[in-house]
Formats: C-alpha cells, structure tokens, sequence
C-alpha cells in the first residue's frame, strides 16, 4: 500500500469485501505507476483531486485521464485533453432489454430491436460503454442523462451530433466491450 495517498487507503477501508478493497488499491498503485511515468513525477508524489461529480483529476492538470474495470481487467486512457473510458464485460445472463428502455434515448432501442437478437446483446453492450466512455469524459458521470445523447449502435463507433468529440472502440479482448471518448483539440 506504499504507493497509495491516505485519501485512497480511507476509501479502500469503505469496501464490504476485502477481495474489492485489494482490487481497488491495485487499480489505483497501477494508475499512479502508469500516470508517474508520463509526468516524470515519483507515483508516491501524484496528487490527485476530484471534479465536481467524483471524476479523479490530477491536481496539477499536466494530462487528462479515465479509468474503469470490469469482471478482472482494467482500462486507462490517458490524453491532453479531456478523455473517457469504458470497458463492460458481455454478460450473456443479463436482461439488458429493460435497461436499454430505461437508459437509451428513442433512436438507440429502435436500432436495437431492428438487430438479430444474437447481434443485440452485443449492440447493447457497445452502446452503454460508449454512453459511459463520454459521461466520464465531460466529468459528468451517470448524473447526467444517458438518454439525453446519442451514441451509434452499429460496429461503427460515433456520437451522434458532437463533432467537438471523437468516441472509438477499444475492447480490449473478446467477451468485452469498450470505448474512448476524447475532446477534440481546438
């Protein structure tokens, strides 16, 4: 736990299971190995903040970063600019149906239930990490509104009507979906 600032090891003694307590403190040493790298900057010494929504900054801005787990693996996408990641495993138990209701704008269930149902499990996953990847990257989070946006359903990754962002896919291995949104440079 060397690498890991009081704030982190207070937030890891939050966890109700040990096993998840471990998996975050690992997430956060690895973040700050990688991070450090990039800055030059000793990862004991990184300081980190917090945007208004809980999205982890680095305090003295030098690069903007986003990271997310799922089911063992991890993603980090570092950039100049404002950036988000997502990575969900394709769970093939999940009733994903009433959650794309529920989260996903009109144009985006139409999409789905015009797939083949072996193609909308899939969709549905690449869906929500793009809808993720760029909440986190305008630092908003789920507070804002998974339906108030558009993401492209297809294997063509896309934000519909935002041109000031470019959203790819960055599934890491099979059985995963991902993505990453990034702002464009002026």
């Amino acid at each position: 736990m060397g690498l890991i600032d009081d704030q982190e090891r207070i937030r890891a003694a939050r966890f109700r299971f040990a096993r998840d307590a471990a998996h975050f403190i690992a997430r956060r040493a690895r973040l700050r190995e990688i991070v450090a790298a990039r800055t030059g900057e000793a990862p004991d010494r990184l300081s980190f903040a917090h945007g208004p929504h809980g999205k982890p900054v680095l305090a003295n801005g030098a690069l903007h970063f986003s990271l997310s787990h799922s089911h063992g693996l991890i993603m980090l996408a570092i950039a100049p600019v404002e950036v988000g990641c997502d990575i969900e495993r394709i769970d093939p138990d999940l009733e994903w149906q009433p959650l794309a209701e529920r989260f996903f704008s009109p144009r985006e269930r139409r999409a789905l239930l015009d797939l083949p149902d072996a193609q909308a499990r899939r969709a549905f996953f690449d869906c929500w990490s793009r809808k993720e990847a760029y909440v986190k990257a305008i630092g908003l989070g789920l507070s804002y509104p998974l339906d108030a946006f558009d993401v492209s359903v297809g294997r063509e990754a896309h934000l519909r009507e935002r041109t000031d962002w470019t959203l790819a896919d960055a599934a890491p291995e099979d059985g995963y979906a991902g993505a990453v949104v990034t702002r464009n440079a002026s």
